[in-house]
């Protein structure tokens, strides 16, 4: 039988004792046990383009990829990684020195984080935040500090004087999200324009976490800080294959930034999974070499699938903020009666037989999401239509 220690310290690293299960377990989990339709999780229920599933079946049966990858990732895939950022954004990488692959997105942040933090050095984050950033910050032993987005008309808008004054002596970084989870804002070029401007004048690196950059509408245009001036050299950019090509459980990600910050990150990275998705990513170098046609076709069937469960949700009562990025659609359950999402969201399920997440978890000043749901649109539309009609007809 296993001894358990008798000291009064806790097990869990203090760093990470405010970290417990996810809410995304939670509500799956009770999607499971109701039958509910999950709207919580974001993640496609149908597979991306058959020919990039098919490149990865050809990699494993031709035993590439089926041994340790090279560390920075296959020479095709960061080859591939640097065409797109030339041809999409005008940004010039080396695929050798410059490019680095992760075990998608979320490693790519922590490895960044612990790569260029030391303890007590303060991070600027754009709240509500990817629950992960807070962890990662907290793992690095710094101080997260959070510049909330606020409503503003039919969308989240950022307070630029706010992000200026929350700088001090002791800011190391700015993290920035956009397009944004989960409010579905994009960053306009003037409000990058005055982040890139406040990062060279105060001597700040930022991580930028971009990987909704393929899923932009109506007029907004995903720009990379890093193309403005004075950023390039100080940015880390990350992205990843799974939300742009439906293929998440890959976990195929990458960073982009001149060699000293991907050694930097590479040194942390290394000593993480060290390397990942061996025969997947050759597939991805293929998928990132797909014509405009996919990424354009995409774009606007998740558009379809945005005003398909928007609408639904107007007409259910819900205030609804149009995302003008990513998958997911922030809703106010003000009008309904309701201010505690996470009330709302546990009884939803059972009343009404759809999952989503409420959006508290993601801020540090829990009041100011409290009213704000989430809930994800990369879904069939079948299972779109099903949950728009339960939520507009709850059973209790």
């Amino acid at each position: 039988m296993a001894r358990m220690t008798s000291s009064a310290r806790p097990l869990l690293n203090r760093r990470l004792a405010e970290f417990g299960t996810t809410i995304f377990a939670e509500m799956s989990a009770l999607a499971l046990s109701t039958g509910a339709i999950n709207l919580g999780q974001g993640f496609p229920d149908t597979d991306g383009p058959e020919e990039v599933r098919e490149a990865a079946v050809r990699a494993l049966r031709d035993g590439l990829g089926n041994q340790y990858p090279p560390g920075p990732g296959v020479p095709e895939l960061r080859t591939a990684i640097a065409a797109h950022q030339q041809r999409r954004y005008g940004l010039s990488y080396d695929p050798d020195r410059e490019v680095l692959v992760t075990a998608g997105a979320t490693e790519a942040i922590a490895a960044s984080l612990l790569a260029l933090l030391e303890p007590g050095d303060e991070v600027i984050a754009l709240e509500p935040y990817y629950d992960s950033y807070a962890a990662c910050i907290a793992m690095a032993g710094g101080r997260r500090v959070p510049v909330t987005l606020r409503p503003d008309g039919g969308g989240f808008r950022l307070d630029v004087d706010e992000l200026r004054d929350a700088v001090t002596d002791r800011t190391r970084l700015l993290l920035i999200n956009t397009p944004h989870n989960p409010t579905g804002t994009v960053l306009t070029r003037a409000e990058l324009a005055a982040i890139a401007e406040l990062a060279v004048e105060r001597d700040l690196l930022v991580v930028t976490d971009e990987v909704y950059e393929h899923l932009v509408f109506d007029d907004a245009e995903h720009v990379p800080l890093a193309t403005f001036p004075g950023m390039r050299e100080r940015t880390v950019t990350i992205s990843s294959s799974g939300k742009t090509f439906s293929f998440t459980g890959w976990k195929v990600g990458w960073v982009t930034s001149v060699p000293e910050l991907v050694s930097a990150v590479r040194s942390a990275k290394q000593f993480l999974t060290y390397v990942s998705s061996g025969p997947f990513q050759y597939a991805v170098a293929e998928a990132l070499h797909l014509p405009d046609s996919y990424f354009a076709d995409f774009r606007a069937n998740m558009l379809a699938k945005r005003d398909l469960l928007a609408g639904g949700l107007e007409r259910a009562g819900f205030k609804v903020f149009r995302p003008a990025g990513t998958y997911f659609i922030t809703t106010d359950i003000r009008p309904l009666g309701e201010s505690d999402g996470f009330a709302f969201c546990r009884a939803l399920p059972e009343r009404c037989g759809v999952v989503a997440i409420p959006n508290a978890v993601f801020y540090d000043h829990r009041e100011q999401g409290a009213p704000f749901v989430r809930f994800a649109f990369c879904k069939r539309t079948e299972v779109l239509e099903e949950a728009a009609a339960r939520l507009k007809t709850p059973t209790a």
